[in-house]
């Protein structure tokens, strides 16, 4: 009878060295599928979104208010409802505003985590995103986050400083940087649907900023995204972005090597310009760019390399510009 004869050392190493190449080969692919998996379910999210905009503005007939403002008699002045809360009954979610107090939207927070401004959205969220906190408490109120945003123009924040050219501004009677400031209709948009982006991502990752927020420089942008917004006129900044930075802009400095800035930093308040431009930022953390979905309803990847002058005039609805290659 012949011995049957198992597998020598060098056999054995042989074979897992074929498996170990196997793996990795394969464990990039499984990661390209993933993150091609998050980056539609991210587009199919902003596809719904801009439908829901545009069933809002068939029965009203003009897009909700990026942030609707009015006096309300104590700190801060101004309060409001913005164009997430808007569009709650048109993605299926008019029970978040049973009871909703637009007289009073602080009211609104109330709760603590039950709060009706806390409630937790999936299609508000990009799959991608690092937000590390879902809701989120500030001075002991509760609200849900959301990564994306409306197109508010070729510059969005400060408010006091901004366009007002795109889609989604603070309006009523304290908006900024005019009062009484109306919702945009498709009317206005004279550069065409295909032609002005609606809705658009942000990005929640930048270390060199979150050096700033440790020394009070900054608000981390772990708070910036509520989708209530129901504070001042400053929370445009939660539920807008614009053309005033490059997509996936970053703070090109950190906290200690802050004399890099030009203009230079002497105070806190020489950063407010930068973390105007952080808060305006159009991004993702898709890699190379972001999703966008456009006021015609069609949603596009465009890419962080897009030269900011196009990007400036697919913000603008009105500044009759034609571009004719964007992806």
């Amino acid at each position: 009878m012949k011995s049957s004869r198992g597998f020598t050392l060098i056999e054995l190493l042989v074979v897992i060295a074929i498996i170990g190449v196997l793996l990795g080969l394969l464990l990039p692919a499984v990661q390209a599928s993933r993150a091609a998996a998050r980056r539609m379910t991210c587009a199919n999210h902003l596809k719904q979104l801009a439908l829901a905009a545009h069933n809002r503005h068939e029965s009203h007939g003009e897009f909700p208010p990026g942030l609707d403002q009015f006096e309300c008699g104590w700190s801060p002045r101004y309060r409001g409802t913005s164009l997430f809360t808007y569009l709650l009954p048109f993605i299926e979610q008019g029970n978040v505003l049973r009871d909703w107090d637009y007289t009073a939207p602080l009211s609104n927070t109330q709760g603590g985590p039950a709060a009706r401004s806390a409630t937790v959205l999936p299609i508000f969220l990009c799959p991608s995103d690092s937000i590390p906190e879902n809701p989120v408490v500030v001075a002991g109120r509760h609200y849900g986050m959301t990564g994306y945003g409306g197109n508010g123009g070729t510059r969005s924040h400060h408010p006091t400083q901004a366009t007002c050219d795109g889609m989604f501004h603070t309006t009523g009677p304290g908006s900024e940087p005019q009062p009484d400031q109306q919702p945009v209709s498709l009317s206005m948009v004279f550069d065409g649907t295909s032609q002005t982006i609606l809705l658009g991502e942000r990005n929640h990752h930048d270390p060199n900023l979150e050096t700033f927020t440790g020394v009070y420089w900054a608000e981390s942008l772990k708070y910036l995204g509520r989708w209530a917004a129901i504070g001042g006129r400053k929370r445009i900044g939660d539920v807008t972005m614009s053309a005033f930075t490059p997509i996936n802009y970053q703070i090109p400095f950190d906290y200690a090597n802050r004399q890099q800035a030009d203009p230079p930093l002497a105070s806190v308040l020489d950063f407010e310009v930068y973390e105007d431009r952080r808060k305006c930022a159009f991004g993702s953390s898709h890699p190379g760019g972001a999703n966008f979905a456009f006021a015609d309803g069609s949603v596009h990847f465009l890419s962080e390399s897009l030269p900011l002058e196009t990007l400036r005039a697919l913000c603008s609805r009105n500044g009759r510009e034609v571009v004719r290659d964007f992806e």
